[in-house]
């Protein structure tokens, strides 16, 4: 119920603070996070892993929209899941 209320959150504001230029977006980053713990041999991660760069190109991608397609809300998650 907390993460639902933050969404509901981010969108109020996405919509209060729109008209004033100010972009709100709600990420949702559900996986685990690769790094040098998840990869003992320092190799590349594998699909089951979030990449911390491509997350950091899609906050980038969030920040430079044009406010006529403004997206109020993005969803990572991994190629691989486990179901």
């Amino acid at each position: 119920m907390g993460k639902f209320a933050l969404r509901g959150m981010a969108q109020c504001m996405a919509r209060e603070l729109a008209p004033k230029n100010i972009h709100v977006a709600h990420f949702v980053i559900d996986g685990g996070i690769a790094s040098s713990r998840t990869q003992p041999d320092g190799g590349n991660a594998d699909d089951k892993w979030l990449d911390p760069d491509a997350i950091a190109t899609e906050y980038l991608h969030i920040h430079q929209q044009h406010r006529s397609a403004w997206t109020w809300e993005v969803e990572l998650r991994p190629w691989v899941e486990k179901f």
